[in-house]
């Protein structure tokens, strides 16, 4: 089936609380997980016995939740820790291996996305497991295929014209300190590559509390952090969530029903994200 989405409960740094973090998350609406195969931040295994008893005591279904786990490099793995692949394989073994893990942790025959955590040491090897995300894909048992943490438009341009084809999605930071990406933002709206963003709150102190963003608060009645996720979905981009409060999460799941036109947008604020260009 087809998932809509507006926003993903992200699982990074949540431990031992993983399990019943992302419980509570898909109680309160969310209908999009994301995680990665890498014990460093994530507990990717907690995620599937979580979504497993929703399953089994809800009426929500595997087909209602869209599944998005990484393949992490070994230069993003802890090695202190048990890692899904053997490091002397070649990375094409180590990205099969690592999705077969993904598959057993998450209790899943097939993964709805599946990116590369980062581009790898260099290009070769980027593409040499890009192109094992393609056959999975080919083969059917992951849906959507995509990067993360790439912020050089070069990088995508090659796995278009040499990897066998673009990425679906790219997830990247999402903040002040890269100027909101805006290249790769621009890249992925040119194309319809889904963007989704992630600290999209703790990254951007001054925007969270600009005057634009306190004043559409007060007129929509909202707190910024609802505000700042209807802005960005506003601008064609779907942000991670990974509150550990409920009351959060339920405010993160109702953020697109703020309504929102583009004449409410202050332009001040618009140019601060974009800069010349307003989106």
């Amino acid at each position: 089936m087809a998932h809509r989405f507006s926003i993903i409960y992200g699982t990074a740094w949540k431990k031992e609380r993983t399990s019943s973090l992302v419980r509570s998350a898909i109680l309160a609406g969310f209908r999009a997980v994301d995680t990665a195969c890498q014990l460093k931040h994530y507990r990717e295994d907690l995620v599937g016995d979580a979504l497993q008893q929703i399953f089994e005591t809800s009426n929500i279904k595997r087909e209602d939740i869209f599944i998005q786990t990484k393949i992490t490099s070994i230069s993003g793995q802890d090695r202190q820790q048990p890692i899904p692949y053997d490091p002397s394989s070649t990375v094409a073994q180590q990205v099969k291996s690592s999705f077969s893990t993904s598959l057993r942790n998450l209790k899943t025959t097939y993964i709805d996305s599946y990116i590369l955590h980062s581009p790898l040491d260099t290009m070769e090897l980027t593409l040499e497991a890009w192109r094992v995300l393609c056959e999975l894909q080919d083969k059917g048992v992951v849906k959507k295929i995509g990067v993360s943490n790439t912020y050089d438009v070069r990088i995508l341009e090659m796995l278009e014209k040499t990897g066998g084809r673009g990425a679906q999605i790219v997830q990247n930071r999402w903040y002040e300190g890269n100027g909101f990406d805006k290249e790769v933002v621009n890249y992925c709206k040119e194309r319809d590559i889904q963007y989704q963003s992630f600290w999209t709150l703790t990254g951007s102190p001054g925007l969270l509390g600009s005057p634009d963003v306190t004043s559409l608060c007060e007129q929509k009645r909202v707190a910024p952090a609802q505000m700042l996720y209807r802005l960005v979905q506003y601008w064609g981009i779907v942000p991670l969530a990974g509150s550990t409060n409920e009351e959060h999460m339920q405010d993160g799941v109702e953020a697109e029903q703020i309504q929102l036109a583009a004449e409410e947008i202050p332009r001040g604020l618009s140019s601060m994200v974009w800069g010349t260009r307003v989106h």
